[in-house]
């Protein structure tokens, strides 16, 4: 590393400044933003690159609305979004490792819209809820929606902390361990 080469801290500072963001502006994500993220979803990784998921752009404002208020509090994000990204996965035998691979799609469109200066929230349908989102979204049978990733102008109020200060992560030493757990931690 040379003098003008950042620290690796500052290199991956970007990705600690991604944060769940559940209130919206009325301003919608252009048709360009939506189709770039969910492109990365596209490009995340899975398991024996089976690439399992789907992606539906949602715009109907109707429908978000309907799935909001069958499916509070997780999908309280929905309550002011002009679009979300649902995740289509398949209802196979293998339900881990789809589960796996749908949160590494979630997480990179979630990444990829705080790149794009959009804020964004990922949402869950709980089992309960996955009928009407599949029935409103037209998702065939052997087919059903878990995740929806919420992208949208990042309203004001969204921005305060959600923690207070010093308590938004536990501190380093207490989660990160060098080479074996620590033989006087016995916490979960």
């Amino acid at each position: 590393m040379t003098d003008r080469t950042p620290s690796p801290r500052v290199l991956v500072r970007p990705l600690l400044r991604v944060r769940q963001i559940r209130q919206f502006t009325a301003e919608p994500p252009t048709d360009d933003e939506l189709a770039a993220i969910s492109h990365a979803g596209r490009w995340s990784g899975s398991s024996r690159n089976t690439q399992p998921w789907r992606f539906i752009v949602v715009r109907d404002r109707d429908a978000l609305r309907q799935i909001h208020d069958a499916g509070l509090p997780q999908m309280r994000s929905l309550a002011t979004a002009l679009a979300a990204i649902a995740i289509v996965v398949p209802d196979e035998d293998d339900p881990l490792s789809i589960a796996f691979d749908e949160g590494r799609a979630a997480e990179r469109m979630l990444i990829a819209a705080s790149f794009l200066g959009l804020g964004a929230a990922i949402a869950w349908a709980l089992p309960a809820l996955r009928p009407l989102v599949g029935s409103l979204l037209g998702v065939p049978d052997g087919w059903f929606i878990r995740t929806l990733v919420v992208v949208g102008h990042t309203a004001p109020e969204a921005l305060g902390p959600k923690s207070a200060p010093g308590k938004a992560r536990l501190p380093r030493e207490d989660v990160v361990f060098e080479g074996t757990w620590p033989a006087d931690r016995k916490d979960a």
